[in-house]
């Protein structure tokens, strides 16, 4: 089957060096990266892992990087890329910001919450959720704990649960399996609700009866397939996945139909 890894990164070359080794430290080194943080190293790594397409998530950190590596992402794209947009959230223009994603043919957006230090289920913010899904988006959302931040995290089921039950449509994903190293919390809060979740960095930390059980509570057509490359090795992922005690059509829907129905491939 194809496989399709919803959740990566990647640099333009001449700062990929300098990113992968700023994030490194700041996490402590928590995930030694398994690429150099390039698109042709994505594109070695996919061929060696068997993913057959990449969508690459960017974060906006600042208002002034909107229009830059926007352009630079939508460059990138080609059969085996796909990506997704990014905008700054708290910014005063975020209709234009948004209309300006749509125009480009992103078909989703990446929100983290803690490099854009903002409270996920800030009331303000609503409204930026509202009319990027009214505009056709996808959102995607890091979820959880990040190593290169200190606790409280920004974001955790409970305020996705606020979210999706307030705005109550459209496509919203949580990164990390609804959030990272809060997934008791996933099961009481976000199973069986309308949000999809990714996988990615996930099996190093939670179990793999615990996943199972969210995905046979949650429903393995809101599940889909993502390693967070450079931070995670999608092969490794793949094989943990295939180990697992689900229906072939459970692993088909979680590696790539699931995707192909969102991105309409």
């Amino acid at each position: 089957m194809k496989i399709i890894d919803f959740h990566t990164h990647v640099f333009p070359f001449h700062i990929a060096k300098k990113a992968i080794d700023s994030l490194v430290k700041a996490s402590g080194g928590a995930f030694p990266p398994v690429s150099d943080g390039t698109v042709e190293g994505l594109k070695r790594n996919m061929e060696n892992f068997g993913v057959d397409i990449s969508v690459v998530q960017p974060v906006v950190t600042k208002p002034s990087q909107l229009r830059s590596l926007n352009e630079w992402n939508k460059s990138i794209q080609c059969d085996k890329i796909i990506s997704f947009g990014g905008i700054y959230p708290k910014s005063e223009t975020y209709k234009e910001d948004i209309d300006y994603i749509v125009s480009s043919g992103f078909k989703g957006i990446k929100l983290h919450p803690e490099y854009q230090d903002f409270v996920v289920n800030d009331k303000e913010l609503l409204k930026v959720y509202d009319y990027a899904l009214s505009r056709g988006l996808m959102i995607l959302f890091h979820a959880g704990f990040d190593p290169a931040f200190r606790p409280p995290t920004r974001s955790n089921p409970k305020m996705f649960r606020e979210i999706i039950d307030e705005l109550g449509g459209g496509v919203i994903i949580a990164a990390h399996l609804g959030g990272q190293s809060q997934w008791d919390d996933v099961e009481k809060y976000l199973c069986g609700t309308n949000i999809y979740m990714d996988t990615s960095m996930g099996f190093k930390y939670y179990s793999k009866e615990q996943f199972v059980r969210i995905v046979k509570a949650h429903g393995a057509d809101k599940i889909l397939f993502g390693s967070d490359s450079p931070w995670s090795n999608a092969k490794e992922e793949i094989a943990s996945i295939n180990s697992l005690n689900l229906k072939d059509e459970e692993k088909e829907a979680i590696f790539c139909k699931n995707a192909q129905r969102l991105l309409g491939l």
